[in-house]
């Protein structure tokens, strides 16, 4: 999926609270965490900043596959499927270091690279 469908960006740009991160291991076991430090990259990556990663990071820097959960303040659930990759310089870091706390770290950025989106068990086409 290259670019979000503009309903799914409208709601990304309403949502409500953190979001939920889920990453997988080399042996197929999940890690999911909250991330209030997210961001929207082009209408078509989802951007969390690397402010305490532990287990999620070593999943990432195994390529893994994940999703990030959100919800929307008219109480709908939304999850964007894909692929994450790291990165702690150029374009995408520069972007997060714009918009994470100052107080925080942001050592680097994971980026998921969005393949499916989901509202529960739909799936929402581009």
């Amino acid at each position: 999926m290259k670019k979000l469908p503009d309903s799914i960006i409208a709601e990304w740009q309403d949502r409500t609270g953190p979001a939920m991160i889920s990453t997988v291991n080399t042996q197929g076991e999940p890690n999911s965490i909250y991330a209030t430090c997210v961001s929207l990259y082009n209408n078509e990556k989802i951007l969390i900043a690397n402010n305490f990663f532990c287990k999620t990071l070593e999943n990432i820097q195994n390529n893994c596959k994940g999703s990030v959960l959100f919800m929307s303040k008219s109480d709908k659930a939304y999850q964007l499927k894909g692929n994450f990759a790291y990165v702690s310089a150029g374009e995408l870091f520069d972007d997060m270091k714009k918009w994470n706390p100052e107080q925080l770290p942001g050592k680097g950025v994971a980026v998921l690279t969005v393949d499916t989106v989901y509202s529960g068990a739909k799936q929402i086409d581009a």
